[in-house]
């Protein structure tokens, strides 16, 4: 059914009454342009782009790209899988794997087997475990002091050589890394001399430090650290445990 209505500036009252009126009598559905039915908006491309837009979370809109990352600023990433041989340990740093902390580090010492020739010990192994539950990474040359029993506050710093290129090597838990210190050897019978003409020193005990994972006290089980001229050449961390 089709209305046309027709209103004139000078028509009656009654007829712009009448004409209403029969415009509402018109049923939904007779029709093109029925009346009562809702129109609807159209849904175009950008419509549909924006309502997306406005229900995505803004988590979702900035989420960070993975990777790995280094180190260590800012929250910490998830460490790498633990090495399954627990005395075993690689180079390289891989992402995710943080430094060692010194509380996940113990250190040991022990004579080397390859030393200088001489009467006092001429050269020692700085043996690091991983204590910790997760893998970590040991790098680069230590410090080293001689100390006393019980006092590694009271210590006389060695001047440390360094030699070899330092390198990353990650320690799964329980693993361990090593470093090798050769002193100035003692030479001669009973206290001994030194080569330099200085008086040979003896330390009950050593601090090792390394970057990053702290300062530890060490002492041999089988002796005192007798040295001459309070120098010691130094390795790098290493994975391979030395001789």
């Amino acid at each position: 059914m089709q209305h046309r209505t027709t209103v004139r500036v000078t028509a009656s009252a009654a007829a712009v009454i009448a004409a209403t009126l029969s415009l509402t009598a018109c049923r939904p559905g007779d029709g093109g342009g029925a009346a009562g039915t809702p129109a609807k908006t159209p849904t175009t491309p950008t419509a549909r782009a924006t309502a997306s837009s406005a229900a995505t979370p803004a988590a979702e809109t900035s989420r960070p790209a993975t990777g790995g990352g280094s180190t260590h600023t800012g929250a910490p990433a998830t460490s790498a899988p633990a090495t399954s041989v627990p005395t075993s340990a690689g180079t390289g740093a891989p992402g995710g794997t943080p430094a060692c902390a010194a509380t996940a580090v113990k250190a040991s010492a022990y004579q080397a087997a390859d030393r200088p020739s001489g009467t006092g010990v001429g050269a020692a192994v700085i043996e690091f475990t991983n204590t910790s539950g997760k893998a970590c990474i040991l790098k680069g040359h230590p410090t080293v002091a001689g100390a006393g029993n019980g006092s590694p506050q009271h210590n006389r710093p060695l001047s440390v050589t360094p030699t070899g290129a330092a390198a990353s090597v990650r320690v799964a838990p329980g693993g361990k890394a090593w470093v090798k210190l050769t002193f100035v050897q003692v030479q001669g019978e009973g206290d001994g001399y030194c080569v330099s003409g200085a008086k040979p020193v003896a330390y009950p005990t050593l601090v090792v430090g390394l970057p990053g994972a702290g300062a530890h006290q060490v002492a041999l089980s089988d002796g005192l650290f007798a040295e001459c001229d309070n120098k010691v050449t130094a390795t790098a961390v290493m994975a391979v445990k030395p001789s």
